[in-house]
């Protein structure tokens, strides 16, 4: 009989809900993925991309051994090398430029390919101590994040468990079924209760086709529509009086400036039917305990902090936050109060200052910047000439002959090919490591259920390594990985009181000490005033608006004659069977994706003369990208929609849908603007 043996881990990926898995090994093998029925988030089911895990593993396009490369860049034509070959190349190539330029010449990238707290920043130690240039980790959530905290003071949301409790659900900038499964559940629950569920979205995805209503506003407008509802509230007297006085801040600044967001001039902003914002505002102010659900799509437009602000005041409208079922979710990983230092070393920079560079910026950074120009990259869990946007100027830098790039991946990605060196990089089931979550309330713990494949180590193993070989002699890289968690969760704090890495270890998952149906601001908010802030003098301080405010997205507002040129806003949401580009080299996710595709308006497609099922050539200024036609109502007029991220090696010209995305930044948090770049469309 074949040796089969379960283990728990957890999902290490990009996504709010950290599901908790069971993992079946056989001879040493991973067998099969499942959800843990023991988990009360994951509750025994996961989604198709996890399942697909054990094909990535065992994928041809893994890297077992360290490579050099013998080709042209772009080719990935490589030969195996030793580890110590390769160690000692990287040690002599950064020290070179290091001589001759500084350490600022280096520059790391990495983000989320893998969520565990130990193994995502074990690079930043390194790169502190060595003094490279600063790496400004944007390209997802920052936006939101800096919109959140000028509202709210800090991180922290209502629990998404507590949604089922709630008569009026609101998904807003958030596709669930295909990005945050596990609350379905839980609306599942509340819908039974006879809760309405209500999506905004620009487009009709697949949580959207599941909604009781749609409502379906332009790309942008979010902020319009927010005002527009809170003037209806106003007007109406829809309103908690009593938790306004009590628990905000510059309501009657407010009031005045939402005068001039009536429904009429709210419907031409968005798009959406006045009578569809009048019911929207009657629905939320006659509610029990409204609860919204925010995604971080709307914050991917160039007023996409703002948007997040605004959405984040409605519920002190109505007094929802300390409503039973009610409230308002955007993260929840404030609720963890864990030590980083311990996992980031931010005391190894010592008194040195590095610049910082913007990584949606980086095809700036590597084709344009100078004193010094970046001559050495080291890219680890992340695909930059994927997923960065302005694709081609990306990989413009990535071709220089005079740029020493070094890789550490699991898979052959697009990267990968402009790599000078590449490392061999295990997977989260061949490595242990501590993850929270950005979407529910456990702290869970894995441990290696499969001995490494090939060659491949770990991130904490790498930068251990390269620190010897650098000669750094600090404490901090003699830490075991015990003394590390130890220190990650050392002082104890109000949430996690009670758990320590022995009771981490041994149950593998915790609860933090957060009330399901609790409100976590019942003794005020976590701004200077105390109180949420309609009106905030940090925002005044830092030069925008003090109150919501609209703005037209900026690639209209600031040059209006690009419209004539461009006139149609692509977006770029998450596929459905995609991770990004985690799972999108692998057979069985290819098949059910099909193809990269454009979804068209009849309106937009009819005088281009475009068929449904036609190849498109999609195009700006930045560059252009061919994708198949779906022409249909599921997106308005004026809109179209590329649900990604396709590799770029498996498309025409090697161009991604990030040829046609901007570096722009967003009006906080210096994040991106993914979700709003004019095109053109034609046969």
């Amino acid at each position: 009989m074949m040796d089969e043996q379960k283990y728990l881990s957890v999902c290490p990926h990009d996504c709010p809900d950290c599901c908790s898995l069971v993992v079946t090994v056989k001879e040493k093998r991973v067998a099969a993925v499942d959800g843990n029925p023991e988990h009360p988030y994951t509750r025994g089911f996961i989604c198709g991309k996890m399942r697909s895990l054990p094909e990535r593993i065992y994928s041809p396009l893994r890297i077992k051994t360290p490579l050099r490369r013998t080709g042209k860049k772009g080719e990935g034509a490589f030969q195996p090398i030793s580890w110590e070959e390769a160690l000692d190349e990287i040690f002599e190539r950064f020290s070179g430029i290091i001589r001759r330029s500084g350490a600022e010449a280096i520059l790391p990238f990495s983000y989320g390919g893998t969520m565990g707290l130990i193994n995502r920043n074990a690079g930043h130690p390194f790169f502190h101590r060595l003094g490279a240039s600063r790496l400004m980790r944007t390209i997802c959530s920052t936006t939101a994040e800096a919109g959140w905290d000028y509202t709210i003071g800090r991180g922290i949301s209502h629990d998404a468990e507590s949604m089922t409790d709630s008569d009026l659900i609101i998904l807003w900038g958030i596709n669930t079924a295909s990005t945050n499964v596990h609350i379905l559940p839980l609306i599942k629950e509340a819908r039974h209760k006879g809760a309405t569920l209500i999506v905004i979205d620009p487009y009709r995805n697949r949580t959207a086709k599941i909604a009781d209503i749609h409502i379906r506003l332009k790309p942008g407008t979010d902020t319009a529509l927010t005002l527009g509802i809170m003037h209806l509230l106003t007007r109406n007297q829809w309103i908690d009086k009593d938790y306004i006085n009590k628990w905000t801040y510059g309501f009657d600044q407010l009031e005045k400036k939402l005068g001039q967001y009536p429904p009429e001039r709210v419907s031409k902003i968005t798009g959406v039917p006045e009578e569809h914002i009048e019911d929207l505002a009657q629905r939320y102010g006659h509610a029990r305990a409204p609860f919204i659900r925010l995604g971080m799509g709307m914050s991917r437009q160039s007023g996409g902090g703002m948007a997040i602000r605004t959405v984040a005041c409605l519920p002190a409208i109505v007094g929802a936050f300390e409503k039973r079922g009610g409230g308002i979710t955007l993260m929840t990983g404030s609720f963890f109060e864990l030590n980083m230092e311990a996992v980031v070393g931010e005391s190894l920079l010592g008194d040195k200052k590095p610049r910082m560079i913007n990584m949606i910026s980086l095809g700036h950074a590597l084709t344009v910047l100078d004193d010094p120009p970046v001559q050495g990259l080291f890219v680890y869990h992340s695909n930059p000439a994927a997923v960065v946007p302005n694709q081609g100027l990306v990989v413009k830098g990535l071709m220089r002959e005079d740029l020493f790039t070094v890789v550490h991946e699991q898979l052959h990605t697009d990267t990968v090919d402009y790599a000078d060196i590449v490392l061999p990089a295990t997977t989260s089931l061949e490595h242990a490591d501590i993850y929270k979550s950005y979407g529910q309330c456990y702290l869970q713990w894995a441990e290696p259920v499969i001995p490494p494949v090939g060659q491949a180590k770990s991130n904490r193993e790498l930068f251990t390594l390269l620190a010897g070989r650098f000669g750094f002699d600090d404490p901090f890289f003699r830490k075991s990985q015990d003394q590390i968690i130890e220190d990650l969760l050392s002082p104890a704090s109000l949430f996690r009181e009670g758990i320590d890495l022995q009771t981490l270890k041994q149950k593998r998952f915790v609860r933090l000490n957060v009330e399901r149906f609790g409100n976590p601001f019942r003794n005020g908010f976590f701004t200077p005033s105390g109180k949420l802030e309609f009106y905030s003098e940090r925002m005044k301080q830092d030069g925008l608006p003090p109150l919501p405010e609209y703005t037209p997205p900026a690639e209209v507002s600031e040059e209006p004659e690009r419209l004539k040129r461009y006139p149609l806003t692509l977006m770029t949401p998450p596929a459905h069977n995609f991770l990004n580009t985690t799972f999108s080299s692998l057979p069985s996710v290819l098949a059910l994706e099909k193809r990269p595709t454009l979804l068209i308006h009849p309106s937009d497609a009819l005088p281009r003369e475009i068929q449904n099922g036609e190849e498109v050539r999609v195009f700006n200024d930045r560059g252009e990208c061919r994708l198949t036609a779906l022409v249909s109502e599921e997106t308005q007029a004026g809109v179209v929609v590329a649900e990604s991220i396709w590799r770029p090696k498996d498309m025409h010209n090697r161009c991604g849908i990030n040829c046609l995305t901007s570096e722009r930044e967003a009006d906080m948090g210096h994040g991106p603007t993914f979700h709003f770049s004019l095109v053109q469309v034609e046969k």
